[in-house]
């Protein structure tokens, strides 16, 4: 059932307010949130990229959709039994199926001549989509069935313990890739997911970020515009699992952008639009880095200032992939000198 307030409230937020006598007083501003999607009393994390983004996300999308929700964060802190915070309906599926269950919904309304008007949206978070479900969905996506899959990128299996994914990036810290004297964290790069969706041939694949969350809406009804399967991949700052200021969650998931670290664009009929840049110009991956406790080490560590070029190399690399080589400034392009020069002292003789 739907999140109820005591006192007849519309809202979590529309409560009885006392004054300073400790008498009951009406509530200057009213909250009505009876046309949400994604109403309030959700029990997600303080600060979770993941909750601002799905609330927007499903929004835009509107009553008019069905959504499924493979297992993790969202699953659970939108559903706590007997309890539910979603007003359209949502099926909650397996970690690996999200896309599959979407797909049998898809056929339903096919066949029943319903699918008109209709938006289907699966779920997943970056485990449940880029490893586990990636055979669901890409299956999905080969048959060209109607539906939008969302990811929620918080570059980690934050529900189950931290664990690091195919999504993680290159030397944060997690359970599964702990930092210490024989590890810089996660040894991988960041799977380049949004390409091998769009080597799918769909018509739509975005990339978007809670800390741009005011451009979202207008990515879901682009995507929607189209039939056919599309994908939209939501870079989510996880305090706990990012280690990081909850109430920075918006400032850190700009600077990802900002920094080159995470880039922002979208795929249209075959066709590469990259977000504009920052007005300010592109910032060290320094001021991304060091706010959060998953890249700590590289901070304390004598040698760690090699893993931080090799950081900021990479970032020199996405900049230059969707804007150019004049767009790499100067202190990226020292960086990937240096790496080479380390690359080189390395080899063979």
């Amino acid at each position: 059932m739907p999140f109820s307030c005591e006192h007849g409230a519309k809202s979590a937020y529309d409560v009885t307010h006392r004054n300073a006598e400790d008498e009951p007083v009406a509530s200057p501003v009213p909250f009505d949130y009876s046309d949400r999607v994604l109403k309030p009393g959700y029990t997600s994390c303080l600060g979770c990229g993941e909750a601002l983004a799905m609330r927007i996300v499903a929004q835009a999308a509107g009553k008019n959709s069905i959504f499924t929700n493979a297992t993790g964060c969202s699953e659970i802190f939108t559903s706590r039994y007997p309890q539910s915070s979603w007003s359209a309906p949502w099926i909650h599926s397996l970690f690996e199926n999200s896309a599959a269950i979407a797909s049998g919904v898809y056929y339903a309304l096919k066949h029943k001549g319903k699918l008109e008007g209709t938006n289907i949206i699966a779920m997943g978070g970056d485990g449940g989509t880029a490893d586990i479900g990636l055979q669901c969905l890409s299956g999905a996506f080969e048959r060209g069935d109607e539906m939008l899959y969302c990811c929620w990128d918080n570059e980690a299996y934050m529900n189950t313990g931290i664990q690091r994914s195919s999504l993680t990036p290159l030397d944060a810290s997690t359970t599964t890739s702990p930092s210490g004297k024989a590890s810089w964290g996660n040894d991988r790069p960041k799977k380049d997911l949004p390409a091998i969706m769009a080597a799918h041939g769909i018509p739509y694949v975005g990339v978007g970020s809670c800390g741009f969350y005011r451009e979202l809406p207008a990515m879901v009804k682009r995507a929607l515009s189209y039939r056919g399967p599309k994908y939209l991949q939501v870079h989510a700052v996880c305090p706990l699992g990012w280690r990081s200021d909850p109430a920075q969650t918006a400032v850190l998931a700009r600077l990802a952008f900002e920094t080159g670290c995470y880039p922002l664009y979208e795929i249209i009929e075959g066709r590469t639009k990259p977000h504009r840049p920052p007005k300010e110009g592109w910032k060290h991956v320094e001021e991304y880095l060091k706010p959060q406790g998953r890249f700590r080490h590289l901070f304390r560590a004598a040698d760690g200032a090699d893993q931080i070029v090799r950081i900021q190399a990479g970032a020199a690399t996405n900049i230059r992939k969707f804007y150019g080589d004049e767009a790499v400034p100067a202190f990226a392009k020292e960086a990937e000198n240096k790496v080479a020069e380390m690359a080189e002292k390395k080899a063979p003789a």
